[in-house]
């Protein structure tokens, strides 16, 4: 007779947390056989080979670890893990997740986020810079790039995109101010262009943020700061039960800014989440949310003004700059299950939008008797679904999984508007003025396929755009279309030495596209309409002890063309093919569960490949960044970080004659919670250093000068700035 013991079997079962939501990416490990897997996003568990007396552990970063002993085959595994402060022992090297992401996941708990300006400087490597008053989106640099807004890094909230397209202040516009950052559950992203389902603006890589389902518990929270900074926010659980839950979550915000002239900003958040699981099979969640926003600004400034005192270092030239913009989100999310092996996942979203910008950038270079104070303004309305197919499956030699996506996407920019104005009151002239129709459907197919210690992971994306433009300004009606299409091919390697090395090779095609107006002006050029770039990754994960996490990479990326419409001027000014490569660090390190140090460090050659050697510079392209923090969360409830952010010396114009002065800054955070109450202290800027958040090698001319003057325009850094915060939960 064979005893029971000597059989083996496959078990099924779900990974729960407290409040009964399924918990992915559960490492599950046999410690009897050595077999590993993990929960899939539904919590669903597939336990292979199971004998009797086999003892099962599940491990995750943010849950406290278990084990079970099997004592029967015939036995669902249900398994409920609770919340624990998070822990670099927890971090198990695998095909199916991403280290990377789980570090940014401690990242969060032990340096929450602060502000939505805080929000994507979680992603490793990644800086901003704020040079309109704190109301426009932030200056993106990632991997050798001056993204400006958005253009090369493809940005989304539960599945909604950011990015606008054809922007009236620039391609690929990204403003994450209607974020709430006490929202955020999840920051998911990858660096490069080897991720499917990401298509456009998917080049330097992706950040895409997943909100909270519910709340632990309702809480309100009082900020105030210098600058008669102040911020109230709100979140409150209306509706938590097993299988459903809702909350509402306001802010507002108002500061006058640490500038000469009033900042007189403010800006008002509402987000509602609903999320329900209809039946074992099928999820539901619904966001709505509105946010709003005015302000004025100063903008960037002259060197030589500050130099010879017709300013001061926080002065302004022209002090009527600002604006005002809103944003109004509706999405559905609906999940499905079909089977123990198969699933799909459904958005849809609509989006209503308005922008309004006035700036100066030149002052008195053009129009030396008014000024050359622009304005940029649109109305925007942007619908759009994403649906794919998930399939698990496993033979006797391979086992793996596909998906299948589609994605449509249609911007209505309704009178995008570039104007000649002066003081914000007066129009002087109308540079462009039109009506802009935009579609890209989107398909992809990809597979994950697992082989002993190798992961395959090859895919494909078409993407297809027509361009549509109306010219308000021509004296005939005509409405102009263009339309293109664009295949690229992706495919990843992994290969796990162990539980503790991963060596990955990524190469992929990506691409971004340009503005819907120069591609009208432009369309016997295929690169004027979608200019692809090739990459490649090569690296590794590596935990040499379970204290320590590192992660190192190679990469390379090309661009067929980029910086090619500059909104400000309304004007093509193509800079042509480049070619970027690059070494980044990601090191963690542990050595008590209450401190944990984190450090990135990215170094970067970018040079453009159609200028004469000297001449090929790119402009603001940042050649090394450095970051690094020790942050303390002890369990008597007091917690404190002190992080430091570097960036180096960078060209400022194509022959490296005029250089952007690179900053340190350092920031610290001090809180203790006791009870229902948390208070804190948030300095940004500890040592009060002078430095340029953002800046650019511009052509102007002041009212006084005859002649311009090509030089360094800079926005002030923020400087010492003290901020205290009191939260309540209920």
């Amino acid at each position: 007779m064979v005893s029971l013991s000597s059989l083996a079997q496959d078990i099924r079962g779900e990974v729960l947390d407290f409040y009964k939501r399924p918990i992915h990416n559960v490492d599950i490990f046999n410690r009897t056989t050595g077999l590993h897997t993990h929960s899939d996003k539904k919590g669903g568990v597939v336990l292979a080979n199971i004998k009797v007396g086999d003892v099962i552990q599940f491990s995750h970063i943010n849950y406290i670890t278990e084990s079970i002993v099997i004592n029967q085959l015939d036995q669902q595994v249900n398994i409920t893990l609770l919340a624990n402060t998070v822990d670099l022992n927890q971090v198990i090297i695998t095909p199916k997740i991403s280290s990377l992401n789980q570090i940014v996941d401690m990242d969060m708990q032990f340096n929450p986020v602060n502000s939505s300006q805080d929000i994507l400087k979680k992603v490793p490597g990644l800086f901003i810079g704020q040079h309109a008053g704190g109301g426009k989106a932030e200056q993106i640099f990632l991997r050798g790039f001056d993204i400006d807004h958005g253009t090369d890094i493809n940005i989304s909230v539960d599945g909604l995109p950011v990015n606008m397209v054809s922007h009236t202040h620039g391609q690929g516009y990204a403003d994450l101010h209607f974020l709430i950052p006490e929202t955020i559950d999840k920051v998911d992203f990858g660096k490069g262009l080897y991720y499917s389902d990401k298509g456009n603006f998917a080049t330097a890589g992706y950040v895409s943020f997943k909100t909270k389902d519910r709340l632990e518990n309702s809480f309100v929270k009082l900020e105030l700061g210098q600058f008669k900074t102040s911020r109230l926010l709100g979140m409150f659980s209306l509706l938590d039960k097993k299988y459903q839950s809702a909350y509402l979550t306001t802010e507002f915000l108002s500061t006058d800014g640490y500038f000469d002239s009033s900042q007189n900003f403010n800006r008002i958040n509402i987000f509602g989440k609903y999320t329900a699981n209809l039946s074992d099979q099928d999820k539901l969640g619904i966001v709505l949310s509105h946010f709003d926003s005015k302000w004025d600004a100063s903008a960037q400034i002259p060197e030589r003004a500050v130099a010879d005192s017709t300013i001061s270092y926080f002065g302004a030239i022209d002090d009527t700059e600002g604006g005002s913009t809103s944003r109004t989100n509706f999405l559905v999310n609906y999940d499905k299950k079909i089977s123990e092996t198969t699933f799909v996942k459904n958005t849809v979203f609509l989006n209503h939008y308005d922008f309004e910008l006035y700036s100066n950038f030149t002052f008195f270079l053009e129009d030396p008797l008014r000024g050359d104070q622009i304005r940029q303004k649109e109305n925007r309305l942007i619908y759009g679904l994403q649906s794919e197919y998930n399939k698990i499956f496993e033979t006797d030699f391979l086992k793996g999984d596909w998906k299948l996506g589609i994605s449509l996407r249609n911007d209505r920019s309704k009178d995008n508007e570039l104007s000649h104005t002066a003081n914000r009151t007066q129009t002087i002239e109308q540079i462009q003025l039109g009506d802009i129709n935009e579609i890209n459907l989107g398909v992809y197919l990809g597979t994950s396929l697992y082989k002993g210690k190798w992961t395959f992971n090859p895919s494909v994306r078409f993407d297809y755009f027509d361009f549509e433009y109306y010219d308000k300004l021509s004296t005939s009606y005509e409405i102009q279309n263009y339309n293109k299409a664009i295949v690229s091919p992706k495919l990843n390697l992994l290969y796990n030495y162990s539980k503790e090395l991963q060596f990955y090779l990524k190469i992929g095609k990506g691409f971004h596209s340009n503005d819907t107006r120069v591609v009208i002006s432009n369309n016997n050029e295929y690169k004027n309409a979608l200019p692809w770039a090739y990459g490649m990754d090569l690296g590794y994960t590596w935990k040499p002890t379970s204290k320590v996490l590192v992660d190192m990479a190679y990469w390379y990326l090309y661009l067929q063309q980029e910086f090619v419409y500059v909104g400000d001027a309304g004007i093509v000014e193509p800079s042509g093919e480049t070619a970027r490569q690059g070494m980044e660090l990601s090191f963690r390190y542990q050595p008590f569960y209450w401190l944990f140090w984190n450090l990135d460090a990215n170094y970067t050659h970018a040079r453009s490949l159609e200028a004469s050697s000297g001449q090929d510079y790119i402009p603001l392209a940042p050649n090394f960044t450095f970051t690094t923090g020790l942050n303390m969360k002890f369990t008597s409830g007091l917690y404190s970080g002190i992080n430091l952010r570097h960036l180096a010396d960078r060209p400022a114009n194509e022959d490296n004659s005029i250089v952007a002065q690179g900053y340190t800054v350092v920031d610290l955070n001090v809180g203790y919670k006791w009870h229902k109450f948390d208070f804190g202290v948030q300095i940004q800027n500890l040592f009060n250093t002078k430095w340029y958040e953002t800046q650019f090698a511009t052509e102007s001319r002041l009212n006084n000068e005859s002649q311009s003057v090509e030089e360094i325009h800079f926005t002030p850094g923020t400087p010492f700035f003290f901020k205290t915060f009191v939260k309540y939960g209920f």
